[in-house]
């Protein structure tokens, strides 16, 4: 069952956790999460990769509407580098915008870790 899915949770915890992830992913490009997080991770950025790839108005709004808006010190926001450097990145790309590598489990309480990156 995928995480998101999960049944008994807090469905408000679990969609500002995706949002909160996909907009790190992008602004890092490289994460160390568990898997099944990564897992689910993974469908909800190939969404705003496909966005960014559109590139026209409505599509930008659809990604501002999902991405977090981080503070104006970073010197470009999540949606700009989507729609400029991921976008043109992934421009001849079909799918398959990340990459999953597993890692040991977590010493506490020994869930499986990995590294998403984009690919």
């Amino acid at each position: 069952m995928s995480y998101i899915q999960k049944r008994g949770k807090n469905t408000a915890w679990r969609v500002a956790l995706m949002r909160n992830l996909t907009t790190e992913l992008i602004i890092s490009e490289r994460l160390e999460i568990t898997e099944t997080r990564a897992k689910e991770l993974r469908q909800h950025f190939d969404k705003m990769v496909t966005l960014g790839k559109r590139g026209d108005l409505h599509a930008r709004r659809q990604a501002a509407a999902w991405l977090r808006h981080v503070d104006a010190s970073e010197k470009e926001t999540a949606l700009q580098k989507l729609f400029t450097t991921i976008a043109k990145r992934f421009k001849t790309r079909d799918g398959g915008y990340t990459r999953i590598l597993k890692l040991d489990n977590r010493r506490g309480d020994n869930a499986p870790m990995c590294i998403i990156e984009l690919v």
